[in-house]
């Protein structure tokens, strides 16, 4: 038997109260608005509330009380309007107002889910943080062309924007904004209901003749960041490596831990997304901007990244590099500063092209759909097939797998295929 609370209008309360009453159930209480309905959440103990898809009903402050209280929440719509504004809160339990008890029942109970804490237990999934320091030097547009080329090499791929000052993954790829799925998995994480099966009903894919992967959104208004609190996000990427190869996440910029010195130790951190992302991740790509300012915030916040990252490798990339920012020969000139002043070799450099990118974000797609010969394309695919994947997974496309196949009986070698294929 389950105890729930219902704040429905008047087009779903009295079937829906008639059917749950017929299945056994008990109804605890009947409220009109949203107001009622968190101070009953706050003193009653609870397996369920049904509420109504609108402003009236549902509130992200009953989102916070449900999720403080573990309690699950389902939402009913009469039209698309409610579905739409549910969705805005990052609430994905939705259903039609006609929709039978049954159906609701079912998300009340959830499912087996993924326990709290899975993010310790390592998967055989890898996850990758991009991260970058203030001044926007190509975090996102790196971290999904690193998914695009990991899913062009045949792996299972999710792109989860982790950003608490703005996600920009879904905007870039022409995907609307107003659902964060990447929300709505912590909130499930929060009361353990977070499964497989609600990672992929709550994602969203891309797909390209290229590649396929899947995308967790990040949060449109900033005002949100409290959802993404650090112990739910560790959940959420922990899940995410018993789902996917790959779990690419694009974080904030701030690295700064002087808000745990507040009065208040309990308090929402506003960085504790990022500082977890980059904590769980098995290797950090760290992106640079290849102008003098650039440099400059790279330099000295790749320090504070050291103190933050104990256990992860970290691949750094310096992105936009021309000759018309820092002098002639500009790659050598960015490797001797990086040299100098940060002790670094190795970097991979990313070219200026802003025609490949432009045409990526106009059209909403990846560099590799939109400008297969940009060299931004080729050098993360450098980055990939050097430092991400093992040698035994290179060369794997399918693009590749078709031509190994008409090829293999002449006896040619896989590192002869995909030298033919870069060259």
């Amino acid at each position: 038997m389950l105890s729930v609370i219902t704040c429905l209008d008047d087009t779903a309360a009295d079937r829906l109260v008639q059917e749950i009453t017929w299945a056994d159930h008990d109804i605890v209480a009947r409220v009109d608005t949203a107001h009622e309905l968190i101070a009953h959440m706050k003193v009653r103990d609870l397996d369920g509330v049904v509420v109504s898809a609108t402003r009236r009903h549902l509130s992200l402050e009953v989102l916070a009380e449900a999720d403080d209280a573990g309690i699950r929440l389902v939402a009913v719509a009469s039209d698309d309007a409610d579905r739409r504004y549910a969705l805005s809160l990052g609430l994905f339990e939705v259903v039609d107002a006609r929709a039978p008890w049954s159906e609701i029942e079912l998300l009340l109970r959830g499912g087996v889910a993924v326990p709290r804490g899975a993010a310790a237990q390592r998967g055989a999934g890898s996850v990758i943080a991009v991260w970058g320091p203030a001044g926007a030097p190509g975090r996102t547009t790196v971290a999904i062309q690193l998914a695009a080329e990991l899913a062009f090499r045949g792996k299972t791929v999710a792109l989860v924007d982790a950003d608490t000052y703005g996600g920009a993954v879904a905007p870039s790829l022409g995907m609307l904004d107003e659902s964060p799925s990447f929300a709505a998995a912590c909130r499930l994480a929060s009361r353990d209901s977070l499964t497989l099966a609600e990672l992929e009903r709550i994602a969203s894919r891309y797909t390209s003749p290229r590649a396929e992967f899947w995308i967790l959104s990040g949060i449109g208004r900033a005002s949100r960041w409290p959802e993404l609190g650090a112990d739910r996000v560790a959940t959420v990427l922990g899940a995410c490596r018993q789902w996917v190869d790959y779990v690419i996440v694009d974080t904030g910029f701030n690295l700064e831990t002087d808000e745990e010195i507040a009065s208040d130790m309990f308090a929402p951190r506003r960085n504790a997304a990022t500082l977890a992302a980059l904590r769980q991740a098995d290797r950090v790509v760290a992106v640079g901007a290849a102008d003098p300012i650039g440099l400059s915030r790279f330099l000295r916040a790749h320090v504070d990244l050291l103190e933050q990252v104990e256990t992860a490798e970290i691949s750094v990339v310096i992105n936009r590099l021309r000759a018309s920012s820092v002098g002639s020969n500009a790659q050598h000139q960015v490797q001797q500063t990086l040299r100098r002043f940060g002790g670094l070799d190795d970097a991979v450099f990313i070219p200026l092209d802003m025609a490949g990118v432009d045409a990526a974000v106009l059209a909403g797609k990846s560099i590799s759909d939109a400008a297969p010969r940009s060299p931004v394309r080729t050098a993360i695919a450098h980055l990939v097939d050097v430092s991400i994947l093992p040698p035994s997974a290179q060369g794997t496309s399918r693009k590749e797998a078709r031509r190994a196949a008409r090829l293999g009986h002449k006896g040619g070698p896989l590192q002869t295929l995909r030298a033919r294929r870069l060259g």
